[in-house]
């Protein structure tokens, strides 16, 4: 079915766009231009929009570029399934804090419009970081800033994916970061996740797509609740907005990946990781969407880390597990300087209610699988 454009319709697109107006288009040089160039898949596309608007259509979005989407990743292959939100409305409600300009997404309909608020503080008590982001290892559409610890992608509008990775490999041990989502989170995807060397991060600078868990060398969790990996994706959690912390536990020597939500343990995603080199990796197909790095630990997996790990499950409520032991104040500074992140790890399972969820959560198996991995390992020592 043709689709009419008519002639005011097209000045203010092609004004929006900050292309030539009709009066300085010719007959030959609309001729000249290819009827799928950029400009006019941006006429059509807002055209069609206006179309499926008057049509009543749900369940479709579009990014600031004006691209329409759903929510199924834009991807042929979940064509078929039904979208759980809109994609363009942003997720509100999941924010770790209770700040004001956490609880409500500054979102403007316009494409290009997405108004900023000051990021709150809240949960940012490190000083120290194992690593930031690496400014060498990124997409194009990325920009750093606060000391490399905050990543801000698509900085005037969206036309693909836009990844990055921290600047250290993820060697042996245990390791521990947050990410905290600063800005509305909405599009087709804003993920958090693992990845090898081998993932290409401006492969898909040019498609909107969830780029963490399409192969083999990477796995991802999506805003939506979805864990992605090897092209699939399951229902693994409730979603995650503007506010969220989302804190990933990556330990090589049982080979499992955990991660949290607001700092409760939301499940063990992956298992079998051991002899992997991995590096931490976040995407964004979001216009102004930003992430930033509010911890970055790592140790030993040693018999005085086991220990801590251990104290923390019998004392998941404690706020300050160290405070309620009767140890030495020289000794609980040691531990608080060194394991201080596994003290303040909360591995009771999270619910998620049942509006903000898209399916079933993988809670039951966060303590369970992790407390079996560890008394395997304390039999051993």
């Amino acid at each position: 079915m043709s689709l009419k454009v008519l002639p005011t319709q097209r000045t203010l697109i092609l004004t929006a766009l900050k292309l030539p107006s009709p009066a300085y288009l010719s007959g030959a040089s609309m001729a000249r231009r290819p009827r799928s160039s950029r400009a006019w898949h941006f006429v059509l596309s807002g055209v069609r929009r206006e179309a499926d608007g008057r049509a009543g259509a749900r369940g479709w979005g579009y990014d600031s570029d004006g691209q329409q989407h759903s929510d199924s990743d834009s991807e042929p292959e979940f064509s078929s399934l039904s979208p759980s939100i809109p994609s363009a409305i942003p997720v509100t409600g999941e924010s770790y804090c209770n700040c004001e300009n956490q609880s409500e997404a500054p979102y403007c309909s316009s494409l290009h419009a997405l108004h900023r608020v000051r990021d709150c503080l809240c949960g940012e008590e490190d000083e120290y970081f194992d690593w930031v982001w690496d400014d060498l290892n990124k997409s194009t559409a990325t920009l750093l800033t606060c000391d490399n610890r905050k990543v801000n992608f698509h900085m005037e509008y969206s036309c693909g994916t836009a990844a990055i990775r921290g600047n250290k490999e993820l060697a042996d041990g245990q390791h521990f970061w947050e990410i905290k989502m600063t800005s509305p989170v909405y599009g087709t995807d804003m993920m958090v996740g693992i990845g090898t060397s081998d993932v290409n991060l401006d492969k898909y600078r040019h498609t909107f797509c969830s780029l963490l868990g399409k192969d083999e060398d990477s796995w991802g969790l999506s805003y939506t609740g979805l864990l992605h990996h090897k092209g699939d994706k399951t229902n693994f959690s409730s979603r995650f907005g503007q506010g969220s912390i989302i804190g990933v536990h990556l330990d090589t020597w049982h080979g499992t990946l955990t991660f949290f939500k607001n700092r409760k343990c939301i499940g063990v995603a992956a298992t079998k990781l051991q002899n992997k080199k991995f590096y931490p990796m976040v995407c964004s197909t979001a216009a102004k969407s930003s992430m930033k790095v509010i911890r970055s630990c790592a140790s030993r997996t040693s018999l005085q880390y086991l220990c801590c790990f251990r104290l923390r499950q019998l004392l998941p409520h404690c706020v300050d597990t160290l405070e309620v032991l009767p140890l030495p104040p020289g000794l609980k500074q040691v531990l608080h300087n060194k394991l201080g992140w596994v003290l303040s790890m909360n591995y009771s399972t999270s619910k998620p209610s049942s509006s903000s969820s898209s399916g079933s959560d993988s809670d039951s198996s966060c303590g369970s699988d992790a407390e079996a991995c560890q008394r395997k390992r304390c039999r051993r020592t």
